[in-house]
């Protein structure tokens, strides 16, 4: 009798078990949102970067995202979404690096709207260290896989004002990441380095259509980022060091 019970109680477990499996399934199993792109927007918040400087950033981006121009290259995408997270990075470390802005779709003109205050309201997560642009891109490309949404193209945006100085070879770091099939764009910004962007394109940036935008200064952070995201989320096939074409800027 007393195991007639226990074989009944282990079964009434098991069955337990099992619904609770159907109403809880793996994260391979469950239904991941498709998005024309995912990107994380990596930004240098190293000892070379003060604060004035970040917040300039930090407003380029959200004037970026205010732009009728983003708003319409978002919108003309196949699925008319992206999805865009936000990385604060500095040396390598666990402290170094910091997701500032978790993964956020952007499938209309309010969504851009909403990413724009996040942006201009972000805290400086990250302060002070090296360049570790190699720890960067690695630690950019664990959060593609960490979010709920699957981009048709996967794009991590660098953004930094000095070359590498970390432990992680910052090419080895590079060509993992395009092996896992996500593209490294590089945004220079040359108030210390002035050949800065020769080392992003040698070093930094790789996979389809990969290019590099030039800053002369932080001031002029918000004209080029702009830019840099209409060719990205617009995947114009442009894969030259310079800035895009204003015939392109026109269209979109």
């Amino acid at each position: 009798m007393t195991r007639l019970v226990q074989s009944r109680s282990c079964h009434c477990l098991l069955l337990v078990l099992l619904a609770l499996g159907l109403l809880l399934p793996s994260r391979a199993a469950r239904a991941e949102i498709p998005v024309d792109l995912q990107l994380v927007l990596a930004i240098d918040a190293s000892s070379s970067v003060d604060f004035d400087e970040f917040n300039l950033m930090a407003n380029g981006l959200a004037h970026a995202f205010r732009d009728e121009r983003v708003k319409q290259a978002i919108s003309s995408g196949a699925l008319g979404a992206i999805a865009v997270t936000v990385v604060q990075w500095a040396s390598a470390g666990t402290n170094a690096q910091h997701v500032s802005v978790p993964w956020q779709l952007v499938d209309s003109p309010a969504a851009s709207e909403a990413l724009a205050d996040t942006l201009q309201m972000m805290p400086r997560d990250v302060d002070g260290g090296g360049t570790s642009i190699g720890n960067a891109i690695r630690y950019a490309s664990r959060q593609f896989p960490a979010g709920p949404y699957r981009g048709l193209r996967q794009v991590i945006d660098v953004s930094g004002d000095g070359i590498d100085n970390g432990v992680d070879p910052v090419r080895e770091a590079r060509d993992e990441a395009v092996g896992q099939g996500i593209t490294v764009n590089g945004l220079a910004i040359l108030n210390e380095e002035k050949n800065l962007d020769r080392h992003y394109q040698d070093y930094v940036i790789g996979g389809p259509g990969a290019f590099v935008i030039d800053a002369a200064d932080y001031a002029d952070f918000s004209r080029a980022i702009l830019q840099k995201l209409i060719r990205e989320i617009s995947d114009v096939p442009i894969a030259r060091n310079d800035r895009v074409p204003a015939a392109i800027l026109a269209a979109r």
